[in-house]
């Protein structure tokens, strides 16, 4: 009688224990599907109108100093090479970060240009047109000292910009982004700083 019903609650808890198992799997699958898809939707979609300024203003501001360094590292060897390293890295850490920005953009249904970067210098940091040509048209020696003047200040305007997506933003991928801009581009200005003097 006692190993009967010891035998017979083994083979309910047993039955129990693989029904739960395989209802585990099969929800398990579905919902880690659909899981999956809505969170990456979700991802894509947590998002508010601070990030898309921030993605609309940063893209241009970016590709400016993408320009600007390509315009120093055009005029050669006879640039201070502390200056033309500065260069090569900001290119390669802003390179990447157009790409993310425009993926984010597309992401969001929004376009990649607005009012906002159309606003050129009057955008925080930007340079303008003649900022531009006089660091085009500049020697290579002039040029060290130009690009990083003009480098500082367009540097604050992005540190400006990525507080402020930091205090104000929604994505979360986009406040990290703006987190390692305010931290990179801190250190970048010191740095600038610290060369300038020493020109």
């Amino acid at each position: 009688m006692h190993t009967t019903t010891t035998t017979r609650a083994l083979a309910v808890a047993a039955a129990l224990t693989l029904g739960l198992t395989l209802a585990s799997c099969s929800t398990g699958n579905s919902s880690s599907e659909t899981g999956s898809s809505s969170s990456s939707t979700s991802a894509a979609s947590a998002h508010n109108d601070q990030d898309v300024m921030f993605a609309q203003m940063m893209l241009p501001h970016h590709k400016q100093a993408v320009e600007m360094s390509d315009m120093l590292l055009a005029k050669g060897s006879g640039v201070d090479t502390d200056v033309t390293d500065l260069a090569k890295q900001i290119k390669a850490e802003q390179s990447p970060e157009i790409n993310q920005l425009t993926t984010w953009l597309k992401g969001w249904d929004e376009p990649t240009e607005s009012e906002h970067s159309g606003m050129g210098h009057s955008m925080s940091g930007m340079m303008s047109d003649s900022d531009m040509d006089d660091l085009d048209q500049a020697s290579a020696k002039d040029a060290a000292k130009l690009y990083l003047e003009e480098m500082i200040q367009h540097h604050k305007g992005a540190v400006d910009m990525a507080k402020t997506e930091v205090t104000k933003g929604k994505n979360t991928d986009a406040v990290a982004m703006a987190k390692s801009i305010v931290s990179s581009q801190t250190e970048q200005i010191t740095q600038m700083q610290d060369m300038l003097a020493s020109l």
